[in-house]
Protein backbone atom coordinates (compact mmCIF):
# COMPACT_ATOMS: atom_id res chain seq x y z
CA UNK A 1 0.00 0.00 0.00
CA UNK A 2 3.00 2.58 0.74
CA UNK A 3 4.53 2.17 -2.49
CA UNK A 4 0.99 2.11 -4.40
CA UNK A 5 0.50 5.78 -2.55
CA UNK A 6 4.47 7.01 -3.53
CA UNK A 7 5.54 7.45 0.39
CA UNK A 8 4.71 7.37 4.08
CA UNK A 9 3.27 10.39 4.07
CA UNK A 10 1.27 9.98 0.90
CA UNK A 11 0.07 7.19 2.30
CA UNK A 12 -1.59 9.13 5.22
CA UNK A 13 -3.12 11.73 3.24
CA UNK A 14 -4.95 8.80 0.72
CA UNK A 15 -8.18 8.32 2.39
CA UNK A 16 -8.81 5.08 0.33
CA UNK A 17 -5.27 3.62 0.82
CA UNK A 18 -5.62 4.89 4.30
CA UNK A 19 -8.85 3.00 5.01
CA UNK A 20 -7.38 -0.21 3.44
CA UNK A 21 -4.25 -0.16 5.76
CA UNK A 22 -6.49 0.10 8.63
CA UNK A 23 -9.20 -2.50 7.92
CA UNK A 24 -6.63 -5.62 6.74
CA UNK A 25 -5.82 -6.37 10.54
CA UNK A 26 -9.06 -6.51 11.05
CA UNK A 27 -10.09 -8.79 8.43
CA UNK A 28 -7.18 -10.79 9.34
CA UNK A 29 -7.78 -11.20 12.91
CA UNK A 30 -10.94 -9.36 13.95
CA UNK A 31 -9.69 -6.76 16.75
CA UNK A 32 -11.98 -5.33 19.10
CA UNK A 33 -10.94 -1.45 17.66
CA UNK A 34 -9.02 -0.25 15.08
CA UNK A 35 -6.89 2.93 15.16
CA UNK A 36 -6.74 5.16 12.36
CA UNK A 37 -3.73 5.22 10.11
CA UNK A 38 -2.06 8.66 10.17
CA UNK A 39 0.95 10.20 12.29
CA UNK A 40 1.39 12.11 14.72
CA UNK A 41 3.44 14.82 12.93
CA UNK A 42 0.65 15.53 10.50
CA UNK A 43 0.08 18.88 12.86
CA UNK A 44 3.18 20.58 12.43
CA UNK A 45 2.82 19.53 8.70
CA UNK A 46 -0.61 21.44 8.44
CA UNK A 47 0.99 24.40 10.57
CA UNK A 48 3.09 24.81 7.59
CA UNK A 49 6.70 23.00 8.74
CA UNK A 50 8.49 21.36 6.05
CA UNK A 51 8.31 17.41 6.82
CA UNK A 52 9.65 14.66 4.44
CA UNK A 53 9.94 10.54 5.82
CA UNK A 54 13.61 10.00 4.67
CA UNK A 55 14.57 6.15 3.83
CA UNK A 56 16.45 4.59 7.02
CA UNK A 57 15.76 7.81 8.49
CA UNK A 58 12.46 8.64 9.48
CA UNK A 59 11.30 12.07 9.75
CA UNK A 60 12.69 15.27 9.16
CA UNK A 61 11.69 19.12 9.53
CA UNK A 62 12.99 21.82 9.10
CA UNK A 63 13.34 23.00 13.04
CA UNK A 64 11.72 25.26 14.76
CA UNK A 65 14.03 26.90 17.53
CA UNK A 66 12.46 30.52 18.42
CA UNK A 67 9.91 32.24 19.28
CA UNK A 68 9.88 34.12 15.93
CA UNK A 69 9.81 30.50 14.20
CA UNK A 70 6.57 29.90 16.31
CA UNK A 71 5.41 33.15 14.94
CA UNK A 72 5.43 32.02 11.22
CA UNK A 73 3.38 28.74 11.53
CA UNK A 74 -0.29 29.47 11.07
CA UNK A 75 -3.17 27.33 12.42
CA UNK A 76 -6.16 28.69 9.83
CA UNK A 77 -5.91 26.05 7.74
CA UNK A 78 -5.15 23.45 9.83
CA UNK A 79 -8.66 21.33 8.97
CA UNK A 80 -8.63 21.83 5.81
CA UNK A 81 -5.22 20.60 5.80
CA UNK A 82 -6.15 17.56 7.08
CA UNK A 83 -9.83 17.07 5.74
CA UNK A 84 -7.95 13.72 4.21
CA UNK A 85 -7.57 12.12 7.69
CA UNK A 86 -11.11 12.94 8.53
CA UNK A 87 -12.62 11.48 5.05
CA UNK A 88 -10.63 8.33 5.82
CA UNK A 89 -12.14 8.19 9.40
CA UNK A 90 -15.48 9.21 7.60
CA UNK A 91 -14.64 5.92 5.41
CA UNK A 92 -13.38 3.87 8.02
CA UNK A 93 -16.38 4.31 9.98
CA UNK A 94 -18.88 3.30 7.12
CA UNK A 95 -16.39 0.13 6.35
CA UNK A 96 -15.71 -1.32 10.22
CA UNK A 97 -17.85 -4.30 11.66
CA UNK A 98 -20.25 -2.66 13.76
CA UNK A 99 -18.63 -4.07 17.10
CA UNK A 100 -15.52 -2.39 16.21
CA UNK A 101 -14.87 0.05 18.20
CA UNK A 102 -12.89 3.27 15.98
CA UNK A 103 -9.86 5.01 17.47
CA UNK A 104 -8.59 8.79 16.78
CA UNK A 105 -4.73 9.87 17.61
CA UNK A 106 -2.90 12.64 17.92
CA UNK A 107 0.47 13.27 19.83
CA UNK A 108 0.85 15.08 22.67
CA UNK A 109 2.33 18.55 22.76
CA UNK A 110 5.43 17.87 24.07
CA UNK A 111 6.48 14.86 22.19
CA UNK A 112 5.23 16.71 18.95
CA UNK A 113 7.39 19.32 20.30
CA UNK A 114 10.47 17.16 20.10
CA UNK A 115 9.94 16.41 16.71
CA UNK A 116 9.99 19.92 15.92
CA UNK A 117 12.59 21.45 17.68
CA UNK A 118 15.14 18.66 17.13
CA UNK A 119 14.09 18.34 13.50
CA UNK A 120 14.14 14.41 13.54
CA UNK A 121 13.51 11.73 15.84
CA UNK A 122 15.97 9.64 17.58
CA UNK A 123 17.89 12.40 19.37
CA UNK A 124 18.69 13.03 23.35
CA UNK A 125 16.32 16.02 23.00
CA UNK A 126 19.10 18.58 24.36
CA UNK A 127 18.08 20.99 22.19
CA UNK A 128 14.37 20.71 23.07
CA UNK A 129 14.98 21.00 27.09
CA UNK A 130 17.16 23.83 26.70
CA UNK A 131 14.91 26.18 25.07
CA UNK A 132 12.38 24.58 27.93
CA UNK A 133 14.72 26.22 30.56
CA UNK A 134 15.70 28.66 28.50
CA UNK A 135 13.30 30.90 27.08
CA UNK A 136 9.88 29.00 29.17
CA UNK A 137 7.84 32.43 27.31
CA UNK A 138 9.16 31.63 23.90
CA UNK A 139 8.28 27.70 24.45
CA UNK A 140 5.04 27.85 25.78
CA UNK A 141 3.73 29.97 22.59
CA UNK A 142 4.96 26.60 20.62
CA UNK A 143 3.21 24.48 23.56
CA UNK A 144 -0.15 26.83 23.44
CA UNK A 145 -0.26 26.53 19.52
CA UNK A 146 -0.12 22.87 19.35
CA UNK A 147 -2.35 22.90 22.47
CA UNK A 148 -5.24 24.45 20.35
CA UNK A 149 -4.24 22.26 17.06
CA UNK A 150 -4.45 19.37 18.59
CA UNK A 151 -7.67 19.77 20.80
CA UNK A 152 -8.90 21.25 17.14
CA UNK A 153 -7.89 17.54 15.33
CA UNK A 154 -9.22 15.54 17.96
CA UNK A 155 -12.50 17.08 17.91
CA UNK A 156 -12.20 17.15 14.10
CA UNK A 157 -12.00 13.10 14.20
CA UNK A 158 -14.76 12.73 16.51
CA UNK A 159 -16.94 14.77 14.23
CA UNK A 160 -15.94 12.40 11.44
CA UNK A 161 -16.72 9.39 13.35
CA UNK A 162 -13.89 8.67 16.13
CA UNK A 163 -14.97 6.66 18.92
CA UNK A 164 -12.39 7.14 21.05
CA UNK A 165 -9.27 9.33 20.75
CA UNK A 166 -5.79 8.65 22.16
CA UNK A 167 -2.71 11.19 22.81
CA UNK A 168 0.63 9.68 22.43
CA UNK A 169 3.05 11.11 24.77
CA UNK A 170 6.05 8.97 23.42
CA UNK A 171 8.96 11.21 24.57
CA UNK A 172 7.41 12.17 28.42
CA UNK A 173 10.37 10.25 29.81
CA UNK A 174 12.69 12.87 28.42
CA UNK A 175 10.91 15.74 30.81
CA UNK A 176 12.81 15.88 33.94
CA UNK A 177 10.66 15.92 36.91
CA UNK A 178 10.78 19.64 36.97
CA UNK A 179 9.55 20.45 33.75
CA UNK A 180 7.55 17.45 33.27
CA UNK A 181 3.96 18.82 35.21
CA UNK A 182 4.21 21.89 32.89
CA UNK A 183 4.97 20.98 29.80
CA UNK A 184 3.74 17.43 29.92
CA UNK A 185 0.45 17.40 32.61
CA UNK A 186 -0.80 21.04 31.95
CA UNK A 187 -1.07 20.87 28.07
CA UNK A 188 -2.48 17.21 28.04
CA UNK A 189 -5.16 18.74 30.80
CA UNK A 190 -5.99 21.74 28.58
CA UNK A 191 -6.57 19.59 25.46
CA UNK A 192 -8.88 16.89 27.61
CA UNK A 193 -10.65 20.30 28.75
CA UNK A 194 -11.37 21.48 25.55
CA UNK A 195 -12.53 17.89 23.52
CA UNK A 196 -14.66 17.12 26.54
CA UNK A 197 -16.41 20.42 25.83
CA UNK A 198 -16.73 19.63 22.62
CA UNK A 199 -17.73 15.93 23.04
CA UNK A 200 -18.72 14.81 26.78
CA UNK A 201 -18.79 10.81 26.15
CA UNK A 202 -16.00 10.21 24.07
CA UNK A 203 -13.36 8.55 26.15
CA UNK A 204 -9.64 9.97 25.87
CA UNK A 205 -6.86 7.91 26.60
CA UNK A 206 -3.14 9.12 27.25
CA UNK A 207 -0.75 7.23 26.59
CA UNK A 208 2.34 8.96 28.80
CA UNK A 209 5.47 6.68 28.13
CA UNK A 210 8.03 6.03 30.40
CA UNK A 211 6.55 7.94 33.29
CA UNK A 212 6.78 5.11 36.26
CA UNK A 213 6.06 6.44 38.94
CA UNK A 214 4.33 9.42 38.49
CA UNK A 215 1.30 7.63 36.42
CA UNK A 216 -1.20 8.04 39.36
CA UNK A 217 -0.88 11.69 39.39
CA UNK A 218 -0.51 12.08 35.46
CA UNK A 219 -3.62 10.36 35.29
CA UNK A 220 -5.65 12.29 38.45
CA UNK A 221 -4.52 15.52 37.17
CA UNK A 222 -5.04 15.15 33.50
CA UNK A 223 -8.67 13.68 33.75
CA UNK A 224 -8.02 11.27 30.99
CA UNK A 225 -10.32 7.93 31.59
CA UNK A 226 -7.56 5.78 30.34
CA UNK A 227 -4.33 5.49 30.43
CA UNK A 228 -1.47 3.41 28.37
CA UNK A 229 1.62 1.67 30.55
CA UNK A 230 4.49 0.47 28.68
CA UNK A 231 6.68 -2.83 29.44
CA UNK A 232 8.79 -1.22 31.29
CA UNK A 233 6.31 -1.04 34.55
CA UNK A 234 4.36 -3.52 36.44
CA UNK A 235 0.64 -3.69 35.29
CA UNK A 236 -0.06 -4.42 39.06
CA UNK A 237 1.73 -1.22 40.20
CA UNK A 238 0.15 0.97 37.94
CA UNK A 239 -3.39 -0.37 39.05
CA UNK A 240 -2.62 0.57 42.16
CA UNK A 241 -2.20 4.17 41.20
CA UNK A 242 -4.96 4.61 39.22
CA UNK A 243 -7.99 6.72 40.53
CA UNK A 244 -11.35 4.95 40.87
CA UNK A 245 -12.77 4.56 37.60
CA UNK A 246 -9.56 4.64 35.31
CA UNK A 247 -8.65 2.07 33.04
CA UNK A 248 -5.82 0.64 32.21
CA UNK A 249 -4.24 -0.02 28.96
CA UNK A 250 -1.22 -2.33 27.75
CA UNK A 251 1.68 -3.52 28.29
CA UNK A 252 2.87 -6.64 26.85
CA UNK A 253 6.64 -6.43 25.87
CA UNK A 254 6.30 -6.54 21.91
CA UNK A 255 9.47 -8.59 21.83
CA UNK A 256 7.78 -11.43 23.44
CA UNK A 257 5.37 -11.43 20.90
CA UNK A 258 7.87 -11.92 18.13
CA UNK A 259 8.99 -15.01 20.59
CA UNK A 260 5.68 -16.15 20.79
CA UNK A 261 5.47 -20.06 22.38
CA UNK A 262 5.48 -20.20 26.11
CA UNK A 263 7.17 -17.05 27.25
CA UNK A 264 3.94 -15.12 25.18
CA UNK A 265 1.16 -17.17 27.06
CA UNK A 266 2.95 -16.78 30.47
CA UNK A 267 3.18 -13.41 29.97
CA UNK A 268 -0.71 -13.05 29.17
CA UNK A 269 -1.76 -14.78 32.32
CA UNK A 270 0.68 -12.52 34.38
CA UNK A 271 -0.61 -9.23 32.73
CA UNK A 272 -4.96 -10.47 32.93
CA UNK A 273 -4.13 -11.83 36.23
CA UNK A 274 -3.07 -8.25 37.75
CA UNK A 275 -6.23 -6.74 36.14
CA UNK A 276 -8.41 -9.25 36.94
CA UNK A 277 -11.81 -6.98 37.91
CA UNK A 278 -10.22 -3.77 37.07
CA UNK A 279 -10.91 -1.91 33.34
CA UNK A 280 -8.20 -3.31 31.33
CA UNK A 281 -7.75 -2.90 27.30
CA UNK A 282 -4.91 -5.60 26.69
CA UNK A 283 -2.20 -4.14 24.48
CA UNK A 284 1.09 -3.88 23.63
CA UNK A 285 3.50 -1.30 25.62
CA UNK A 286 4.44 -0.23 22.77
CA UNK A 287 3.98 -0.40 19.09
CA UNK A 288 4.09 -3.95 17.07
CA UNK A 289 8.21 -4.96 15.44
CA UNK A 290 8.17 -5.42 12.30
CA UNK A 291 9.60 -8.77 12.72
CA UNK A 292 6.78 -9.91 14.47
CA UNK A 293 4.95 -13.04 12.89
CA UNK A 294 1.45 -12.93 12.02
CA UNK A 295 0.88 -16.36 13.58
CA UNK A 296 1.81 -15.14 16.95
CA UNK A 297 -0.77 -12.22 16.94
CA UNK A 298 -3.40 -14.93 16.28
CA UNK A 299 -1.59 -16.83 19.25
CA UNK A 300 -2.09 -13.63 21.61
CA UNK A 301 -5.66 -12.78 20.51
CA UNK A 302 -6.53 -16.65 20.78
CA UNK A 303 -5.16 -16.70 24.89
CA UNK A 304 -6.51 -13.06 26.19
CA UNK A 305 -9.91 -14.15 24.70
CA UNK A 306 -9.92 -18.01 26.36
CA UNK A 307 -8.01 -17.55 29.32
CA UNK A 308 -9.90 -17.41 32.27
CA UNK A 309 -8.10 -16.30 35.71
Amino acid sequence: MRAKAGSFLDLCYNPELAVEVTMQPIRRFGFDASIIFSDILVIPHALGMHLEYREGEGPVLTPVRTANDVAKLRIERLEEHLAPVYAAIRGLAAALPRETTLIGFAGAPWTVAAYMVEGQGGTDHATLIRWAWRDPQGFAALIGLLVDATARHLIAQIRAGAEVVQLFESWASAAPEALFQRWCVEPVAEIVRRVRAAAPDVPIIGFPRGTGGVLGRYASETGVNAVGVDQSMSMAVARSQMPKGTALQGNLDPLVLVQGGAALDDEVRRIVDAMAGAPHVFNLGHGIRQDTPAEHVAQLLERVRSYRP
